[in-house]
């Protein structure tokens, strides 16, 4: 331990510790767009192993955008936090959705297996859900299927992110960005949303009730309404 919150990490892969503790210090610490990390040099010191390695790291985190590289002394030394880890992650997952050509049934069933599992938590928690609900009213404004489907994005994200698994949250946004055109063709299909709408609001209802049985089922008929050629066998 050497009193600065950082500590010394194992030679092997080292470069990976280095990220480790750098995304550990981001969250321990509050960091958020804006602040500074450590230079290099102080850095390596800190960690206990080489300039090269801690180069390697910040080089990792530079090209998934969480951090910015600075040239300087003094105060303006350190690379700059651009986003968080989790924003990254959500860009990387997006990415790697993208390329594996995945069907559309699979990336359904994923969401299913999210938001019934996040639903169910969020019903058991007790969550804040005013998002949930500014969504709702979002849609009911809507011009648009583009416009209906960029506040439904925000009802299921915002759901994922009730369950406070981060990590679903992040992979739930992803998943969503991948399925933007779905969303929209589907909205246009169906035409009157109104359907649409009153699971949303039996979703909200069963999170605000604390019943996570109701919400699992208002999820699964929701998704089933939305997608019924992709889920023809789902039932509550």
């Amino acid at each position: 331990m050497t009193g600065t919150g950082w500590h010394p990490v194992r030679k092997t892969r080292t470069f990976e510790d280095v990220l480790a503790q750098i995304e550990h210090r981001i969250a321990a610490d509050g960091l958020t767009a804006g602040d500074r990390l450590p230079p290099e040099r102080r850095l390596a010191e800190q960690l206990g192993v080489s300039r090269a390695s801690v180069r390697e790291a910040m080089r990792v985190l530079e090209t998934l955008g969480v951090v910015t590289s600075q040239v300087g002394r003094g105060p303006d030394a350190g690379a700059v936090l651009t986003s968080r880890p989790d924003s990254a992650l959500k860009d990387l997952l997006r990415l790697h959705l993208g390329l594996a050509a995945l069907e559309p049934r699979e990336v359904i069933d994923t969401r299913l297996m999210i938001e019934r599992w996040a639903a169910a938590r969020a019903a058991a928690t007790g969550p804040e859900v005013s998002a949930l609900a500014e969504a709702i009213s979002g849609m009911d404004r809507a011009r648009s299927p583009e416009e209906f489907v960029e506040h439904d994005t925000a009802f299921h994200c915002a759901l994922t992110e009730a369950s406070g698994n981060r990590l679903l949250a992040a992979f739930m946004r992803s998943l969503r960005d991948s399925l933007r055109r779905y969303s929209v063709e589907a909205v246009v299909r169906l035409g009157d949303t109104s359907a649409l709408q009153a699971d949303h609001r039996r979703i909200l209802q069963a999170l605000r009730d604390g019943d996570p049985a109701e919400a699992t089922r208002a999820v699964t008929d929701h998704l089933a309404r939305a997608y019924p050629s992709l889920l023809p066998d789902v039932t509550s």
